[in-house]
């Protein structure tokens, strides 16, 4: 049996969106940090990053849950959000009928973003069951984080959401690799962007390496046997279908398992804390 999977709104069983699609990746900005000093200008182009974030009670959310319900679909989209006085790349999980039904806040910003978002904790690595199979998401360069993906696969995922920003030709490799590791199927959504889209005030703090292209796309969906079922497609706005086997996973297991037959426990041993933390506790 085939299920169809895609990126858009429609009667597919499944949507996945780039990393912080509600929000925007902010490239290109420094925010005024440099060693020993800020700048006003960088605390106010913090401001209005805070101000285009979410709240998961606000009215965006409820419009993309109203939207799920409506196309009888699961998402899974990135979103910059805002908790108290602090911002997370998150991966939000809607379900047609029961809404935001789980979250990944992104464990490790890479770089700078450590600058302008918060570390997720073990509390979130949540999945959500789907007519297409168990799903969760690995942010971007999380997915270079290999007993993140070992926490992955021993939740059951079926299939893998990689949200990224990444747009080099090696994400496809990456991508190979995790849905040969973990025997899934691999939906990876990158946006494909240009300047003119950013707003007139966005004042670049450096060059880009793309020039006009701030983010030049990537998207793809890959079957647990390595095999590109659609994409990458580079450079223009896309929108990626894809039918695939469930049991495809299954046969794939025959000769690997990365938690299971092939794991060597009497070896190797992973301890995940999956409680949250907090750096006040009122008891």
């Amino acid at each position: 049996m085939t299920r169809e999977i895609g990126e858009v709104q429609r009667q597919e069983l499944q949507s996945s969106k780039p990393e912080v699609f509600i929000g925007g990746y902010p490239k290109g900005l420094a925010f005024g940090a440099y060693v020993g000093f800020r700048t006003e200008k960088g605390r106010a182009e913090y401001a209005r990053y805070v101000a285009g974030s979410v709240d998961l009670e606000g009215e965006e959310i409820a419009r993309l849950t109203e939207a799920a319900s409506a196309h009888s679909i699961n998402v899974v989209i990135g979103i910059i959000e805002r908790a108290g006085n602090t911002l997370y790349c998150t991966a939000l999980m809607i379900d047609p009928q029961n809404g935001v039904v789980g979250k990944h806040r992104k464990l490790m910003p890479t770089g700078s973003e450590r600058l302008i978002w918060g570390f997720g904790d073990g509390s979130t690595l949540d999945t959500m069951d789907t007519p297409a199979g168990r799903t969760g998401a690995v942010i971007c360069w999380e997915n270079y984080m290999p007993l993140l993906r070992q926490a992955m696969y021993s939740k059951g995922v079926e299939v893998y959401c990689a949200p990224t920003v990444d747009d080099r030709d090696t994400w496809v490799s990456t991508m190979t690799h995790i849905a040969l590791e973990g025997r899934v199927h691999v939906l990876s959504a990158c946006q494909y962007i240009t300047t003119d889209q950013f707003p007139d005030d966005y004042v670049l703090d450096h060059e880009l390496p793309g020039g006009d292209v701030a983010i030049r796309g990537g998207s793809l969906i890959i079957d647990p046997t390595g095999k590109l079922l659609a994409g990458p497609v580079f450079n223009e706005e896309t929108i990626l279908y894809a039918d695939i086997d469930p049991v495809a996973k299954t046969r794939g297991h025959l000769d690997f398992d990365s938690v299971g037959h092939y794991s060597r426990p009497d070896v190797f041993k992973l301890r995940v804390d999956t409680s949250p933390q907090h750096s006040v506790n009122f008891e």
